[in-house]
């Protein structure tokens, strides 16, 4: 049942981080619910198709769609009413990241995969939805221009794996996870932190 909320929770929080990209790319209504829409399934769903997950999450409970659409709706409403937080939109991407990556690598964790292919489907599931909405909002994408951030994931998924490994509950292994994601994030956005640069010659 934590899992199942959590996830919902991740699709709520990528829900908005559409809308708010699609906002900021001057879409219209229905442009905001399709760019929340994609972003808020996309990772969940790439993760389901490579672990051979039938149906596709939000396909076998329509729960996530209500989810989408509300979260999508009180983004409208909120952009009218109120003003938006500087770096809204980056805070709601890392929290988005951060739920999806450790929950992605939880899914992949209970078919007994190898730790390496539980972090690599734990930071797709975090990062696709989030290249997605750049892509189609026509931004580079988080994930190839700001350093930290699938390092983030993969990081965060490590942590939880290792914590596991030294027998810290499970739920305090997943806090800790989270927690490192957000804060590396964070770190990349406000700290100006990212990964060595490959400097070619001339």
């Amino acid at each position: 049942m934590l899992l199942y909320v959590l996830d919902l929770a991740g699709v709520a929080v990528f829900a908005v981080s559409g809308a708010l990209g699609a906002g900021h790319a001057g879409l219209d209504w229905l442009g905001v619910v399709v760019i929340a829409s994609v972003t808020a399934v996309g990772g969940g769903t790439l993760r389901d198709l490579l672990l051979d997950r039938h149906p596709v999450f939000w396909i076998r409970d329509t729960r996530y769609v209500h989810v989408i659409l509300a979260a999508a709706a009180l983004t409208i409403a909120w952009v009218h009413l109120l003003p938006m937080p500087e770096h809204a939109l980056a805070l709601a991407d890392a929290l988005g990241l951060a739920l999806f990556a450790i929950t992605g690598a939880q899914i992949a964790e209970e078919r007994r995969l190898p730790a390496v292919i539980v972090i690599l489907v734990g930071t797709m599931t975090g990062a696709a939805g989030g290249l997605l909405r750049d892509v189609f909002t026509a931004r580079v994408p988080l994930l190839l221009s700001s350093g930290i951030y699938g390092s983030a994931a993969i990081a965060g998924i490590a942590a939880y794996l290792l914590l596991q490994a030294a027998r810290t509950p499970r739920r305090w292994a997943f806090h800790a996870g989270v927690l490192l994601i957000v804060a590396l994030r964070m770190g990349g956005i406000y700290g100006g932190w990212h990964l060595p640069v490959l400097q070619l010659p001339g």
